[in-house]
């Protein structure tokens, strides 16, 4: 049998070949009924689009570059990192993109992704999880590949960023507790040279304050996103205040692991200890008692981020996009709060 060609479809739909294109390429230009009548003649022929003769013709390669610079084991056990990455990949599907993951581990590896980039086998590049001041999305951008970061970007990065209002969340967190009766209220960070960890800090110490309640420094514990970081902060806290009734963790896994050394050490949760972590990610359902938890909506924020970039893609321009999603406290039984229907 024949291959379907896009002369085929565009007859089978009633329309124009410009037309039955457009549709194809994923332009939101073209008016539902002309839509639909193209997207029956696509399915009817079984048509598949040309995407070496597509992406000469539109300089486009149709996938998008998604870079987490963290270990292997770190990206596929985290829920935060399942829970983006589902979120992106289904806002490419619907524009008929593809997503390419990259994880450089090395200076080495970073240089030859740039070079990756460079050269037109991407359309644009989404960074997730930066550390520090990290020079390539800057790069990137002042060599024209549309950049669009997870959270705040690196110091006088001038790139788009889509992010969570961390800030704000600490905030929620550490209210609740203060309203719960807590008065000794530990916090257990993520990496401080990551912007959202040093908001979710701040967000922490600015709450305090505003209930009149002065922050101490020995109450502040460094983890690193992960649950064996927040085991450990907790027994380096517990060593220097035994007095602490609540811990705000900086996410769920890390609340999770304090969680199991506050049980290891037969501190009562939320008898004697109360605890919140942030993220709302399935883990704050699976400890017992269930945590409560700032809840922000990742796979929107990476919806949102593919939203933001292609926006740049399609423009062809270097506006600045900036959005930042609410968050929310979800409160559960490990911070003595009653649940919510939410959960």
């Amino acid at each position: 049998m024949r291959t379907a060609t896009l002369d085929d479809v565009a007859r089978a739909a009633g329309v124009s070949r410009a037309t039955a294109s457009r549709v194809v390429n994923g332009s939101t230009t073209v008016g539902p009924d002309a839509r639909h009548s193209v997207e029956q003649a696509v399915a009817r022929l079984g048509y598949v689009p040309n995407s070496a003769a597509r992406s000469l013709a539109t300089h486009r390669s149709d996938s998008i570059g998604v870079v987490i610079a963290e270990t292997t084991t770190r990206v596929f056990s985290d829920p935060f990192f399942l829970e983006m990455l589902r979120g992106i990949g289904a806002a490419l599907t619907a524009r008929h993109m593809q997503l390419a993951l990259l994880m450089p581990q090395s200076p080495e590896e970073e240089r030859r992704l740039e070079q990756y980039m460079c050269s037109g086998h991407v359309d644009g590049a989404i960074f997730i999880s930066l550390h520090g001041d990290d020079p390539l999305p800057e790069r990137l951008h002042e060599q024209g590949v549309p950049v669009v970061v997870a959270g705040e970007p690196p110091r006088g990065a001038r790139v788009s960023y889509v992010d969570n209002d961390n800030h704000g969340g600490a905030v929620l967190a550490v209210n609740h507790l203060v309203a719960q009766g807590r008065r000794t209220i530990a916090t257990i960070t993520g990496p401080l040279d990551m912007p959202g960890a040093a908001s979710r800090r701040q967000g922490y110490l600015d709450a305090l304050r505003a209930a009149g309640i002065a922050p101490r420094p020995e109450l502040e514990a460094g983890g690193d996103f992960t649950r064996e970081g927040g085991f450990r902060a907790i027994q380096e806290l517990l060593g220097r205040c035994p007095e602490i009734d609540a811990v705000f963790a900086a996410s769920d896994l890390m609340a999770a692991g304090a969680l199991e050394a506050l049980c290891t050490a037969g501190r009562k949760v939320p008898e004697e200890v109360a605890i919140v972590g942030f993220d709302d990610s399935a883990v704050a359902l699976t400890t017992q008692p269930p945590l409560s938890s700032v809840r922000q909506s990742v796979e929107t924020m990476g919806r949102e981020l593919v939203s933001v970039l292609l926006q740049a893609v399609d423009a062809r321009d270097h506006v600045l996009r900036r959005v930042v999603l609410a968050t929310e406290l979800v409160a559960r039984q490990s911070s003595g709060g009653l649940p919510t229907g939410k959960n």
